[in-house]
């Protein structure tokens, strides 16, 4: 079995963060998001991996490299616009073959055994009625806004649509597929919906249509789309509610830590209070502070006399001087600080789509 992980989207809902990150880089608990996906991949045996990858593909082929680091061997597939899904996995043929393949949208978070999910995918190709593809289902409040599947009374899926305006059901798709070669027929089959591109629930609806059988699973864990602020920072949050402590930085003996907390080798404390679920991330120096709960510190950041809770700092940033500081995502190489130049005041420098709340 092959995978196929999506990396192409241009992130838009994370602006200013996505103007000069791919959003699939966007770190989580001091890891980029898309990391988790490839590890799951391997984790799940499959090593060979196709990466779509867009305007952002510099960055994210320097993050990933040829997939070594991983124990994978991965291989770039090119996508100039975003023309949809299915389109994903037209151009992808050559890389595909006719193997069987799991497709994942690499800015997706998902509490679910990935390895057990494929398992479950081939030993049903090997009974009476072999399934063309899988699927994972969650039940959402606000259904209008996925592609959403109806079951039949025996809890086979029977249709699917994509963003409905009138939702017939309330089983959204998650973004981790599973398809055999039929699938190749599905998408050069299908026309561009009215946004413009080439919809995988089309794909499926098609295979369904041609009598092929779609499995279907239900999430019943987590599963987080990191594309805007609150879900990335409850990602976040889940995240770091898994990590074991681990101590492997500098911390004096003036300093307090608490809970699950990792402090990466090279990090120094410093008269300074953790509180878990922390991640402090490789050189970063926490000085005269607090960092609270569900925070991540990325690598060579700076925090200094302030204090700071369930928030992400992202590699090389500083916070300086700030009395509170949560809910907030910094992004890298930022500096965030208390001035006391005269006359007093606020002053900023803001780029295109920041949020920025005073208190």
């Amino acid at each position: 079995m092959k995978a196929l992980v999506l990396a192409g989207g241009a992130g838009t809902r994370l602006r200013p963060i996505t103007h000069t990150r791919a959003k699939q880089l966007v770190p989580v608990a001091n890891k980029p998001i898309l990391f988790y996906g490839i590890e799951s991949m391997v984790a799940a045996g499959i090593t060979e991996i196709g990466v779509i990858v867009g305007d952002t593909r510099d960055e994210v082929m320097a993050g990933l490299g040829d997939g070594s680091r991983f124990g994978a061997s991965i291989t770039y597939i090119p996508q100039d616009a975003p023309l949809g899904l299915a389109h994903c996995v037209l151009i992808a043929r050559d890389f595909l073959g006719d193997d069987d393949f799991v497709m994942y949208l690499g800015d997706n978070l998902l509490e679910q055994d990935l390895a057990a999910f494929v398992g479950a995918f081939e030993h049903a190709r090997q009974g009476e009625q072999p399934a063309a593809a899988q699927i994972l289902l969650k039940r959402v409040p606000d259904p209008h806004r996925f592609g959403i599947a109806t079951l039949d009374d025996d809890g086979h899926v029977v249709h699917l649509v994509e963003k409905p305006d009138d939702p017939p059901s309330d089983l959204a798709l998650v973004g981790v597929y599973l398809f055999t070669a039929r699938v190749h027929d599905a998408v050069a089959a299908i026309d561009p919906s009215p946004r413009g591109e080439l919809e995988i629930t089309d794909a499926i609806q098609w295979l369904l249509d041609h009598g092929e059988r779609v499995r279907c699973e239900l999430l019943t864990g987590w599963w987080i789309d990191t594309g805007k602020l609150t879900p990335l920072l409850e990602a976040n949050r889940l995240l770091l509610e898994r990590q074991e402590q681990r101590l492997d930085g500098s911390i004096d003996e003036s300093s307090s830590i608490e809970g699950r907390v990792v402090v990466a080798e090279g990090a120094e404390i410093v008269n300074s209070t953790v509180r878990g679920p922390v991640a402090i991330g490789v050189g970063a120096r926490v000085v005269d502070s607090f960092v609270g709960p569900f925070s991540a510190i990325g690598a060579r950041c700076v925090v200094e006399r302030s204090e700071i809770e369930h928030s992400v700092l992202m590699d090389d940033s500083s916070v300086i001087d700030i009395p509170r500081l949560e809910d907030s995502l910094i992004g890298s190489d930022a500096t965030v600080r208390r001035s006391a130049q005269k006359p007093r005041a606020l002053r900023l420098m803001v780029g295109d789509h920041c949020q920025i709340d005073v208190e």
